[in-house]
């Protein structure tokens, strides 16, 4: 029996250092490089496989050396593959990250990100897990308008749901997100997307907006912690002091904590505590799983 199935976005992360912007005709040398797994979704799933829960991954990748990485990382910490589809033709998908000191500026190849159905996510798998997370709404273009009705579907089997919507690049910020919301136990912006989502100007307007659809929302505030919103519960949580790496994966990784915590029957407060305790953990390492490897 799996604690959760995340589904959703898998590629790889390509972190370059010391260069923020690129200039037509000129050629600009970066101080570092690191090729990891990258993907909102991916990034959840490994961490939250790592602090002990029993996971398994849904999602498309190529047929492709970066496929070998990503199978091999997920593996390395014991997520379940076995619907983790390679596509025939489409690439997987690759984030390229330019850092300068606190600045990042990121551009993603979705490849394989996009093509991700429902049909991928059968009842029989859903029937082996207690609850289902899927991150990074936004980019994936065939699985929206499904969305509401395998939230619906899964909550019916009994399973809650999580969602994670990431940053929307057309900047509309629809897409029938609200519909997946009213099947969303938890949802897990961070505080741009809650403003942007909402129309409002503070993370306290927005989480009770959304508040109005799903059951959780915990808006993930960076170095301020979170602010958490629950019916009649509202609380915010600090982030833990900790020296800053790099910050790549740190929102999806307070969601493996709240997760972990979640499934574990902690309540809303534990669950806050433990997310943002994974996120100061996240960013201590290079990339968004550096942190959470397992140690021999």
């Amino acid at each position: 029996m799996l604690d959760c199935i995340v589904a959703g976005d898998v590629n790889l992360d390509l972190l370059m250092d010391g260069v923020l912007t690129l200039e037509a005709g000129k050629e600009k040398r970066a101080t570092r490089m690191n090729l990891l797994l990258g993907g909102s979704s991916s990034i959840t799933a490994f961490n939250l496989a790592s602090l002990g829960a029993r996971v398994g991954f849904a999602g498309i990748v190529g047929r492709d050396a970066f496929c070998e990485i990503v199978e091999h990382r997920l593996a390395s910490v014991g997520v379940d593959l076995t619907h983790l589809r390679r596509h025939p033709t489409e690439q997987t998908g690759l984030t390229i990250w330019h850092s300068l000191r606190h600045q990042r500026a990121g551009v993603t190849y979705p490849g394989t990100i996009a093509l991700l159905r429902a049909r991928d996510l059968p009842l029989s798998y859903l029937r082996t897990a207690r609850h289902l997370h899927v991150g990074c709404f936004y980019f994936l273009l065939d699985l929206q308008k499904e969305l509401p009705k395998l939230f619906q579907k899964a909550k019916r089997m009994g399973l809650t749901t999580s969602l994670d919507c990431n940053y929307d690049p057309s900047e509309i910020w629809d897409s029938g997100i609200r519909d997946v919301l009213r099947w969303t136990d938890i949802f897990f912006p961070n505080r741009q997307e809650a403003l942007a989502l909402t129309g409002s100007k503070s993370e306290v307007q927005a989480a009770r907006i959304l508040g109005t659809l799903a059951g959780t929302v915990a808006i993930k505030l960076g170095s301020r912690g979170a602010y958490i919103y629950r019916g009649e519960e509202a609380f915010r949580v600090p982030s833990k002091k900790v020296k800053v790496v790099d910050t790549t994966g740190a929102g999806d990784s307070f969601n493996a904590g709240f997760l972990a915590r979640f499934l574990k029957g902690g309540n809303l407060r534990q669950c806050a505590l433990a997310g943002t305790a994974a996120g100061a953990r996240c960013v201590q390492g290079i990339g968004g799983t550096t942190a959470f490897e397992k140690r021999p």
